[in-house]
């Protein structure tokens, strides 16, 4: 049987998607922080903040950033003094993290391509592991959990901050609304690019809930796993350990 993933609202075959992925964030990366403002109305510095906050990143600690090419984790990361490698699949948005760096002035961050479901890293070569607003992006999303869980040391945490449905009544329809009329109408206007944004928000709709993605994060060996809901679950910070 061929092998059939989502791709926004499509059913696509597996080996498209990464290609299809990284054509949407080549076209979005040097607007990425507007991407985000649009999707989120700007709140997701917010959740990135208290995102962090979760991490409780350490002094002396190595910890793999994936999907975190512009920097925006890594560089809240920064002042713990925490050895911070940065990974992505998309090299222009590898770019525009180091760009950012070196105007920020932040030094000691490793910046490295790579694919979130194989990872070139030795297993039990971190002490963390965090992905934001990534992991939904990624082919086969057990395979990424899986391979987080091999390369975290014995202890290691990991950390994903996602969007996902909220179960506020009223409050999801005119999230809907908003999201599915408004943000690509706002990728035209401020990238020049309606397309990207549609399947953005597309993609939000086709992952798991919730509960679901909690089970997944099980399956890939984690214990003490966790979901801390915001905007009633719009969006969630997944949480787990490896022993």
């Amino acid at each position: 049987m061929t092998d059939t993933v989502s791709f926004g609202y499509q059913d696509i075959d597996a080996s498209e998607k990464a290609g299809r992925v990284r054509a949407v964030f080549s076209n979005v990366a040097a607007k990425y922080d507007l991407m985000n403002d649009a999707m989120s109305g700007g709140m997701h510095r917010l959740w990135k903040d208290r995102f962090v906050r979760r991490v409780k990143p350490r002094a002396g600690e190595l910890i793999l950033d994936v999907a975190g090419g512009t920097g925006d984790i890594a560089f809240r990361m920064h002042a713990s003094g925490a050895a911070i490698t940065v990974s992505d699949i998309n090299p222009q948005m590898l770019e525009v993290g180091m760009e950012r760096a070196r105007k920020k002035g932040l030094e000691g961050l490793i910046w490295a391509e790579e694919n979130a479901e194989t990872l070139s890293f030795p297993s039990a070569s971190f002490d963390a592991y965090t992905i934001a607003f990534g992991i939904r992006n990624v082919t086969h999303v057990q395979q990424a959990l899986n391979d987080a869980h091999r390369v975290l040391k014995r202890g290691g945490r990991f950390f994903c901050l996602e969007f996902s449905t909220t179960l506020w009544p009223g409050f999801s329809d005119v999230y809907d609304r908003y999201s599915h009329t408004m943000v690509p109408k706002l990728g035209k206007l401020l990238a020049n690019d309606e397309e990207s944004y549609r399947y953005l928000i597309e993609s939000i709709r086709r992952f798991p809930d919730m509960a679901t993605f909690k089970g997944m994060i099980d399956k890939a060996g984690f214990v003490q796993s966790n979901v801390e809901p915001m905007l009633g679950g719009l969006v969630a910070i997944h949480s787990g350990w490896k022993i």
